[in-house]
């Protein structure tokens, strides 16, 4: 088995040598998160630079070094290296006006928010074509990418200053059913998570040992986070007389057919009228997601030459914890230590699943 190497990559210039390291991936978390340990690094590093990180000379995130800290003892001086992939930026940076958006469509909205952040390549967002539904007979096509259910511009009027371009960004592309993240090279991505398609990867634990490849695993299964039935209700302002609107009632449920009893969750969405079952779903998505978890511990950083990936399937094989079935792999942690070795940590779960 080859092994594995970490390359950080600042202005051009590299460290290729660390003590330890942890570097996070999860598709379901705002900004993923890294943190290198260095002994006297060959080169100066400083909060605010830009940075890519190389895991067996493949690119696995686009960020900006966020701390920088140094410490002596013994051993002598090490270095500790801590930042974001560029999700971070977004998560950071703040609305300082009142704007009016009402009737705004996606692709714009994104534009007009992304416009002010650093280190952010705006022509290369990707609204992906396979996602969208069709609205009034029209479906979403390359030739006209204005037009389409995703980008179907809602009654959200206003963004308020304290809000964050992250934050604007994931729940009005929620509300549509997608998600908002980023590729490894940076690229922002308005889509789901995959749901078909053959297994990249493969997990093994038999009772036998044979062909096994499980360090670790872990099956957590909880209820008390699930709900049999999400309701979603809200009240939209119709076209009426101007000084009295008509009031349009709307409602959207989800059932869970394997839920043991009737057990219901409701919530408001006044934001139109097109998106309350959608809402409905997202919000009995989160809940399946947070009630069952499973994650292995693997050694080394990659399988048959290709890393450990988020947002691809895996075919697990557990005799003890996860059956034979088809999941997705959407978290993972390569981590390397003095009392751990060289590890990925794996989280998995239902494909397709938008939070």
């Amino acid at each position: 088995m080859p092994t594995d190497n970490i390359c950080l990559e600042v202005a051009g210039r590299r460290i290729e040598r660390f003590l330890s390291y942890e570097i996070d991936a999860d598709l379901y978390v705002a900004a993923d998160a890294f943190s290198l340990e260095v002994a006297r690094p060959e080169i100066t590093i400083e909060p605010g630079q830009k940075c890519e990180l190389y895991v067996n000379g493949s690119l696995e995130l686009t960020g900006i070094i966020d701390r920088c800290s140094r410490r002596v003892d013994k051993q002598g001086l090490t270095y500790r290296i801590e930042g974001r992939d560029l999700m971070g930026l977004l998560v950071d940076h703040y609305c300082e006006e009142f704007v009016t958006v009402q009737g705004k469509k996606l692709s714009r909205l994104a534009g007009m928010l992304l416009k002010d952040v650093p280190f952010i390549n705006r022509e290369a967002i990707v609204y992906q074509e396979d996602v969208v539904g069709k609205l009034k007979g029209k479906k979403k096509t390359m030739d006209d990418p204005d037009d389409g259910f995703m980008d179907t511009p809602q009654k959200l009027s206003q963004i308020q200053p304290g809000m964050t371009v992250f934050e604007v960004l994931k729940n009005y592309s929620a509300s549509r059913g997608l998600m908002f993240f980023a590729m490894p090279d940076g690229t922002f991505v308005f889509g789901r998570p995959t749901l078909k398609g053959e297994p990249v990867y493969e997990l093994t634990n038999r009772k036998s040992g044979q062909g096994n490849n499980v360090l670790t695993g872990e099956e957590n299964n909880d209820i008390s986070k699930r709900y049999g039935k999400v309701v979603v209700i809200g009240q939209q302002q119709g076209i009426g007389d101007e000084d009295d609107p008509i009031k349009i009632n709307t409602h959207g449920e989800v059932v869970d057919p394997d839920f043991p009893f009737y057990k219901p969750y409701v919530a408001t969405d006044n934001n139109d009228a097109q998106s309350p079952e959608l809402h409905a779903r997202f919000i009995m998505n989160r809940q399946l997601h947070e009630g069952y978890q499973l994650t292995y511990t693997v050694q080394g950083h990659s399988q048959r030459g290709r890393n450990w990936q988020i947002n691809q399937l895996c075919q697990v094989q557990d005799e003890d914890l996860g059956g034979d079935k088809v999941l997705l792999i959407y978290g993972r942690t390569f981590r390397r230590s003095k009392t751990g070795g060289t590890t990925t940590t794996l989280k998995l779960g239902k494909p397709g699943v938008v939070l």
